[in-house]
């Protein structure tokens, strides 16, 4: 593993132990480098931030293809697969602190919201594939792709999973059973 992708490795691990509140001590301490070494890769918190939700997005790129290529999931089961969608490395990160990025990092938050709304090409394709089969009923894919975007925005804004003590993960399935077994016949 490359030099960059051990320290956003490390950042998703201080991050899901300290949410924002992470330091680069922290991860330098994590890894056990100096943080002189992380500040030759990431010039400062902020990249390093606005880095690593890239990088996690990426990686949820990279499993969606690996839902696509599962030949043991019909239609139906790779929508709902990739509508929750997260990697194995990523089920206990704790997404409920990203609601502080709104107010903290404001531009990596736009990051977040941008993200959430582009790459949707794969999911959609596979609703009108479910469509053309007869195992989704016909839908208009921009409400639901409005639904899930703002729902997901949501979580991301308000401290609600926390309130509630529901896990990201435990939210993102329950939205991703409530949208799919609406759509199907």
């Amino acid at each position: 593993m490359e030099l960059r992708e051990t320290i956003l490795e490390g950042t998703i691990q201080a991050f899901n132990k300290k949410g924002l509140k992470f330091t680069m001590d922290d991860i330098a301490a994590l890894l056990g480098i100096s943080k002189k070494t992380i500040y030759t890769v990431f010039q400062d918190k902020n990249t390093l931030v606005s880095e690593m939700v890239d990088y996690c997005f990426d990686s949820i790129k990279e499993s969606e293809q690996k839902v696509l290529s599962d030949t043991s999931l019909d239609t139906v089961g790779k929508i709902r697969a990739i509508l929750g969608v997260l990697p194995e490395g990523y089920k206990d990160i704790d997404f409920r602190q990203l609601y502080l990025l709104k107010d903290k990092y404001p531009k990596i938050y736009k990051k977040v919201e941008q993200r959430l709304e582009t790459g949707w090409e794969t999911t959609i394709a596979l609703i009108q594939q479910g469509i053309h089969e007869g195992t989704v009923r016909p839908i208009q894919i921009p409400i639901l792709k409005t639904m899930m975007e703002a729902t997901l925005e949501q979580f991301f804004q308000r401290d609600i999973l926390i309130t509630n003590q529901i896990s990201y993960n435990e939210a993102l399935e329950e939205v991703v059973n409530i949208l799919v077994d609406g759509i199907t016949r």
